[in-house]
């Protein structure tokens, strides 16, 4: 998947975590709410535990929907201090990172940082595949049908039905397709009204001082 241009300005560090945060987000906004994803698993934090030796161990679910939500502050402090904090990346909730995050390529270009900056070499055997499927799943709940139910639905399938899974395929490339264009159509929309208002600011300022009546 291609990575979108705006994916760079997105990645941030703050308290020891990497965070993943809208374009235009700057340090003084540190009370926007942000999830925490392992980006290596795909799944979003759901809270934490302490083991015995009293270290914060974060739980993670394979379901955005069942993830929590902190700022930006409280979010690091709980990645820096987990025992796994090379796994965990800061998510913006915000439509506009989470746009560039699932469908604009940075979900990839966190597992680089991450990967290049950590010295665990076991991140590189837990990276689960960045599929349609997978995503879909993640982020709309999907659930996956158990092995009987499946033995059982393919007794009784027509042969018409088989290879259904391919076009099932197409169709989330597809709607990942589709989902990647309009995060690019959006972004460089606000990119353009951001650019006239820019010019019109300017413009005004240059304006003369309407004159005094006489």
């Amino acid at each position: 998947m291609a990575e979108n241009q705006l994916v760079n300005d997105c990645l941030h560090r703050h308290g020891g975590a990497l965070l993943f945060m809208a374009p235009e987000w700057s340090e003084a906004q540190r009370a926007v709410q942000c999830q925490i994803v392992d980006v290596f698993a795909l799944q979003v934090v759901t809270g934490y535990i302490r083991d015995p030796q009293g270290k914060l161990l974060l739980e993670a679910h394979p379901s955005v929907a069942a993830g929590r939500s902190w700022s930006v502050a409280k979010a690091a402090q709980l990645v820096r201090n987990d025992a796994r904090p090379e796994r965990w990346v800061v998510l913006q909730r915000d439509n506009r990172a989470w746009g560039l995050f699932w469908a604009g390529g940075g979900l990839h270009r966190c597992r680089q940082e991450l990967l290049e900056t950590s010295q665990s070499p076991a991140l590189s055997s837990a990276i689960v595949p960045v599929t349609p499927e997978a995503v879909l799943r993640l982020v709309l709940n999907l659930e996956t049908t158990d092995t009987a139910s499946a033995q059982a639905h393919q007794a009784v399938v027509s042969p018409a039905v088989v290879g259904g899974s391919g076009v099932l395929k197409a169709v989330l490339w597809t709607s990942m397709a589709w989902l990647v264009v309009l995060g690019l159509t959006a972004a460089g929309f606000l990119g353009v009204l951001r650019e006239q208002d820019r010019k019109l600011e300017l413009l005004l300022e240059r304006l003369p001082p309407p004159a005094a009546n006489s």
